[in-house]
C-alpha cells in the first residue's frame, strides 16, 4: 500500500556527530596526527601507505563504538511516527541507525563495512573491529574501508538527488553546504517543499523565500523543529 503521509528529506552533515563526541576535520585543520587527510583518505594514499590508511579508519571505528546517538539524531528518528523519512547523511558513523532511523542513505560510505578492493559490489558488514593487512574478500583481494574518498564518485548521489526531488519538507542539519556534490541536494527539493536549515553557521548561507535559517546547533534546534512538525501532523 502506498504510504501517503508526506515526505521529510533529511540531509546531515559533520556536525550532528560533532556533538556526540566524533572529532571533524575541519576542527583539526584536515590533519590527523600530523598528516595531511589526502594521506589517509584518497586512493593516492591507500596506494602509498595501506597501513596507515587501516590504522586510520580503525582509530575511527573504536571511536565510533564508544559514542552515543545524541538528542538530535533520536528526534529525527521520532518524526517516522508521523512522516516519511528519508535521512540522507554524508556521515559514516552508524549513529542514524542507532537512534532508530529507518531509511538511510549514506552518501560517504559507512565505518561498519568494508569492501574488496578488486571488485567494488563485494561488501561486507564488519562492525567496530579492527581491518588489518592481510584481512581479504573471496577473490583474494586486500578488503578497504567502504568509504568514499577524496576523488571517488559518490555511487548514491543520483538516488539522493531523485529522493529530494520527493520532498515535501527538507531539512539540512549540521553542514556548512560546501561539500558538492551534497551540498547541491536542496535544490532538488520541489519549489512547494518547505527548507530549513539548522546549524550555527547558517546565517552565513543566507535565506531565500522558502529557507528558514536556523542558526543553532543540532541538539538545540533539531528537537524543538521535530516537536512542531509532529505537532502541526
Amino acid at each position: 500500500m502506498e504510504d501517503k503521509r508526506k515526505h521529510i528529506v533529511v540531509l546531515t552533515g559533520a556536525g550532528i556527530s560533532a556533538e556526540s563526541g566524533i572529532r571533524t576535520f575541519r576542527d583539526s585543520n584536515g590533519l590527523w596526527e600530523e598528516h595531511d587527510i589526502m594521506e589517509v583518505a584518497s586512493p593516492e594514499g591507500w596506494r602509498k601507505n595501506r597501513e596507515l590508511v587501516l590504522k586510520f579508519y580503525n582509530l575511527r571505528r573504536a571511536q565510533m563504538a564508544e559514542v552515543e546517538p545524541n538528542a538530535a539524531h533520536k528526534a529525527l528518528s521520532e518524526l517516522e511516527k508521523a512522516y516519511r523519512v528519508t535521512v540522507i547523511t554524508q556521515n559514516v558513523d552508524d549513529l542514524h541507525e542507532r537512534a532508530g532511523s529507518t531509511n538511510i542513505v549514506h552518501l560517504h560510505g559507512e565505518l561498519t563495512k568494508v569492501r574488496s578492493s578488486m571488485d567494488p559490489a563485494l561488501i561486507y558488514e564488519w562492525g567496530y573491529k579492527e581491518l588489518n593487512p592481510g584481512d581479504k574478500c573471496e577473490k583474494g583481494s586486500q578488503l578497504r574501508p567502504h568509504i568514499v574518498w577524496f576523488g571517488e564518485l559518490v555511487p548514491e548521489i543520483e538516488r539522493a538527488a531523485d529522493i529530494s526531488r520527493s520532498a515535501d519538507i527538507f531539512m539540512v542539519i549540521g553542514t556548512s553546504l560546501q561539500v558538492y556534490p551534497a551540498a547541491g541536494l536542496m535544490h532538488y527539493a520541489p519549489s512547494h517543499a518547505a527548507v530549513y536549515v539548522i546549524d550555527p553557521n547558517a546565517h552565513e548561507l543566507g535565506a531565500g523565500p522558502r529557507v528558514k535559517i536556523i542558526a543553532a546547533t543540532a541538539t538545540e534546534a533539531v528537537p524543538q523543529l521535530v516537536q512542531q512538525l509532529l505537532n502541526e501532523a
